[in-house]
């Protein structure tokens, strides 16, 4: 690019060199009609340049004055448009030899051909990166930032004219799938006998064995620098990345051909600002979409990430948010790095609502609806483990997260009672009588995780143990938001809606995504509401890397340094108790996986992963309720055998 500049460049100043005259020849009128008509007609050169898109009409239309003022500004504006480098300017404005002879020395004016021209350079080749002298170990998979950017550390692919640097990054990923079992027919596994919203489970006669294909994951990235001139210890930078794990369009033009129509959809998009202090401790704010402190820090290695092990104990989400951290750098042999971060996160329950214009238009409110944001934290300790090359440091995590739900139900939404005759319902009205004006309640959302990770050059172990309640929202629990905890309560049997229609006693949220059930005190008869109470779980994984290549003492700059191994498995139980009131029997959910990896070189990977996933259904103490039918027969057990393949282009 650069070559083609200076070619056009070359031509410019050679026009200059030829509509200037020698000293005298401006007493001869045809030499002056002839600079006058050179000077008010267009150069054919800058409209080129114009054209190309090198310079634009008004940074043409400065370039006037005599040949030597026109060179310098034409000199300036290239360099100021980065076309120029610092080098190139300075070349080009010191003096040649032969601009250093007297003009009635030089033989002739017309231009000779230059050498640029003549001869012109190749394109320059980007450099072959050197052969790595090691194979590393496997590395874990880190979506957190821990520590601090530095001032201009980004090498940019673009530069903007605010300033701002980026650097674009993304990936392509195909995938074909075999599952000897998947009833929902979604081309990513999720925990079986899932009856809610209308979702039946049961496929019919066969566990519903299906083949998939897809290319959904593509992802695409950018980050951005924003240069700091108050000082070199504040970096600027942020983040914008979108994939098309989306939804499938509905439109007339992609009805037929939904199944290659998915949408684009956000995932990360924040901006930062790291500052350090000194040169051992440092602080940085985080405003925008991130991975949320609380369960993210931890990933495993899977293939599938569709779901990344959605309702199989996994752990992880992505939030809108504000985050401060503080780091400090000990030091010493194993260079010791230890950090608190504290967040305010938008509060969200995975409660979506039943109307799909209201989910359109607010998503979900049963967070928001608590008037205050949800807090998460988490600590991290990083030092060198292993302090063999290739090998990155380890990491002790903890983090937590506190927030509350409210569910609102409106006076015109509360049921009335159908048989007000009786001694168990004395009025129609009596729920409205005690709750003219609605009714809400609140419940709330507490967890903690422990999460380690352990790289060496020989093996890599990342785990993670988590614990809490109301955690859908986090993608665990077997899925389980809350209940309806009728204790003390007596349920009555029928009841009418808002139309007067026959319904259950179950007041609906002003969202529509939760009830309140409604009913009569057990001892004193006043009429009141089930309270809700969260879903409690707990749950974890372990995933274990093997760098093959390394331990077979492959060749680092042959084919076969890229070979990886993965185990993992990860278990998730939501509390039989909790489960048994919710009315739904799912309740342990556990995966088994192993993961070979083929990377072909830094940017290209081939991938075959084999997996288990299973549900196991809590059963009924007194035996009334059965087991959920699973092809066509009561089942306690559901388990899909997967098998995917396929290859990941990154860039």
């Amino acid at each position: 690019m650069r070559a083609r500049y200076a070619v056009l460049f070359t031509l410019v100043i050679s026009c200059l060199l030829m509509s200037s005259t020698a000293p005298g020849e401006d007493s001869d009128l045809s030499s002056r009609t002839e600079k006058s008509a050179s000077a008010t007609a267009p150069d054919p050169l800058l409209q080129l340049l114009v054209s190309k898109g090198v310079l634009n009409a008004d940074e043409a239309r400065t370039l006037t004055g005599t040949p030597a003022e026109q060179r310098a500004r034409l000199l300036d504006l290239l360099k100021q448009k980065g076309i120029l480098s610092a080098a190139d300017y300075e070349s080009l404005t010191t003096p040649s030899a032969s601009a250093q002879v007297a003009p009635n020395l030089i033989a002739s004016t017309t231009p000779i051909l230059p050498a640029v021209l003549a001869n012109p350079a190749p394109e320059p080749q980007p450099a072959k990166p050197a052969a790595p002298k090691v194979i590393p170990g496997v590395a874990p998979l880190r979506v957190l930032q821990l520590e601090p950017s530095k001032p201009d550390g980004l090498i940019p692919d673009l530069k903007l004219g605010s300033g701002a640097r980026l650097k674009l990054y993304g990936m392509v990923k195909t995938s074909v799938i075999y599952d000897t079992s998947s009833p929902y027919g979604t081309d990513m596994p999720l925990p079986g006998f899932i009856t809610a919203s209308g979702t039946a489970f049961d496929p019919g006669p066969t566990s519903s064995p299906e083949f998939h294909a897809k290319a959904r994951f593509a992802r695409v990235g950018a980050n951005f620098e924003w240069p700091d001139i108050a000082g070199s210890n504040t970096a600027i930078t942020g983040k914008l990345e979108f994939d098309f794990e989306g939804n499938f369009s509905r439109a007339l033009n992609r009805n037929i051909s939904t199944i290659r129509s998915s949408m684009a959809s956000i995932r990360l998009a924040f901006g930062r600002v790291d500052h350090r202090f000194n040169d051992n401790t440092s602080a940085f704010l985080v405003f925008g979409q991130d991975w949320t402190p609380f369960g993210s820090s931890t990933l495993p290695n899977l293939f599938e990430t569709t779901g990344l092990g959605l309702g199989f104990g996994t752990l992880y989400e992505r939030a809108p948010q504000v985050r401060f951290g503080v780091g400090h750098k000990f030091g010493g042999s194993r260079n010791l790095f230890f950090q608190p971060e504290f967040a305010i996160v938008m509060p969200a329950y995975g409660n979506d609502p039943s109307n799909v214009a209201d989910q359109l238009g607010y998503g979900e409110k049963q967070g928001a609806d608590s008037g205050r944001p949800e807090v998460q934290a988490r600590l991290v300790t990083q030092w060198q483990l292993d302090k063999a090359p290739g090998v990155a440091p380890a990491q002790l995590i903890f983090s937590g997260v506190q927030g509350d739900r409210k569910v609102m139900v409106r006076s015109t939404d509360i049921p009335l009672c159908n048989n007000p005759d009786t001694a168990i319902c004395p009025s129609s009205t009596v729920f409205r009588a005690a709750f003219p004006r609605g009714t809400e309640t609140t419940t709330s959302r507490a967890g903690w995780t422990a999460e380690l990770q352990l790289p060496t050059r020989y093996v890599t172990v990342i785990t993670k143990y988590w614990n809490g309640s109301d955690l859908r929202w986090y993608f665990v629990g077997s899925l389980f938001s809350n209940f309806n905890d009728t204790s003390g309560l007596a349920t009555l049997k029928s009841c009418l809606d808002a139309k007067g229609a026959a319904a259950t006693c179950d007041g609906v949220s002003n969202d529509g995504s939760s009830t309140l059930l409604f009913g009569l005190d057990k001892t004193t008869g006043a009429a009141m509401f089930a309270p809700e109470r969260p879903v409690r779980s707990q749950g974890g994984f372990l995933n274990v890397g093997f760098p093959l290549s390394r331990i077979f003492g492959a060749d680092p700059a042959g084919r076969n340094a890229g070979w990886q191994l993965y185990f993992h498995y990860a278990y998730d139980e939501a509390k039989a108790r909790d489960v048994r009131r919710v009315g739904n029997t799912r309740q342990k959910n556990d995966l088994a996986a192993g993961t070979l990896v083929y990377k072909m070189n830094n940017l290209v990977s081939f991938v075959l992963e084999e997996s288990l996933y299973r549900t196991r259904a809590v059963g009924d103490p007194s035996g009334v309720k059965p087991f959920p039918t699973y092809r066509g027969v009561p089942a306690r057990e559901w388990h899909d055998f997967r098998s995917e393949f396929g290859p990941i282009f990154t860039f």
